[in-house]
């Protein structure tokens, strides 16, 4: 396989970050050599194991994604009949918890469990990158953060879904809908934070905010909480659970909020640049992609040889 420019840089960097010796790079080189050029062969012929191949997430990313999934479901169960308490569907849900003064009482746990589920994650973040900072192991393209390449791959991505082109993006650990949808979870997340203590702590809201526009203030929260809420809703059901979950070649379930492990196929066609950096940082990946590469007849080495042996 002929890397691409970007390709090139992100294997030289982590081949730097990880200190690999001549032997050892000189192995890497030669593995990815044999892989085909085409990676839609590549990731279509390789064998995927459901509960995930190569590591992605942290046992802490996972907890927390755990703690965020359950209390956002139950909050949305709970908060939905609050808002709506004089609607006909809301009365038995309010009824089934022990009246609407009771389910206030459970959303609002619900709520200060999200909120830790929050810190938990912006501490986890923060003293993570300390540490890669501290050992100079920091790549921030291997980051949640934008960069002007996920606008890059979003347009060659439209490019390959429309047939104009036939190769996917060389994306990175995060690739760009993930990183929008991110950054949309923590838009909604502050915004669902501060409408609802302008309802648990008025008196707060109205010593620090003009007296002008603090009766606008709480108006303005009282309409966004529970559409906001909705909003979440909508998109959790009807796009992250989508592209995560029952897109094809997800379908029916991705463990990796589970096990915090990929598969080998989903990351060679979506994050393939990852996939380089698991081919030096996992030696045992490259035996694995070798042998597949033998099994499947497409070890491009071995097909040169065997071509210009028929040649001659």
């Amino acid at each position: 396989m002929k890397l691409s420019d970007e390709a090139r840089r992100v294997l030289e960097t982590s081949m730097r970050i990880n200190k690999t010796g001549d032997a050892e790079r000189r192995e890497i080189e030669d593995v990815i050599a044999r892989m085909p050029d085409d990676r839609v062969l590549l990731y279509k012929n390789v064998v995927s194991n459901p509960i995930g191949d190569l590591p992605r997430y942290s046992i802490h990313i996972r907890i927390q994604h755990m703690l965020t999934f359950v209390t956002f479901l139950m909050l949305a169960f709970t908060g939905l009949p609050i808002a709506f308490f004089g609607h006909y569907w809301a009365e038995p849900l309010n009824s089934v918890l022990g009246g609407v003064d009771v389910t206030r009482i459970i959303h609002r746990t619900l709520a200060a469990a999200m909120i830790f589920a929050m810190v938990y994650h912006i501490i986890t973040i923060i003293l993570g990158t300390a540490i890669k900072l501290k050992n100079k192991t920091f790549e921030l393209k291997r980051s949640i953060i934008p960069t002007l390449k996920d606008a890059r791959d979003f347009k060659h991505d439209l490019l390959y879904f429309a047939g104009k082109l036939d190769q996917r993006p060389e994306m990175d650990k995060f690739m760009y809908k993930q990183k929008l949808h991110y950054f949309a979870a923590a838009f909604g997340n502050f915004v669902m934070v501060i409408s609802g203590s302008s309802f648990l702590f008025p008196e707060f809201w109205a010593s620090i905010l003009p007296a002008s526009i603090a009766s606008y203030f709480q108006e303005m929260m009282r309409l966004s909480h529970p559409h906001e809420a909705l909003l979440a809703l909508l998109v959790i059901a009807f796009w992250h659970w989508y592209n995560v979950h029952l897109a094809p070649g997800r379908f029916p379930m991705q463990w990796t909020f589970l096990t915090g492990k990929i598969t080998r196929e989903h990351q060679i066609e979506e994050h393939f640049l990852e996939y380089l950096r698991c081919l030096v940082e996992i030696p045992s990946e490259r035996k694995e992609l070798l042998e597949m590469l033998a099994a499947r007849e497409l070890d491009q080495l071995d097909n040169t040889g065997a071509q210009g042996a028929q040649s001659q």
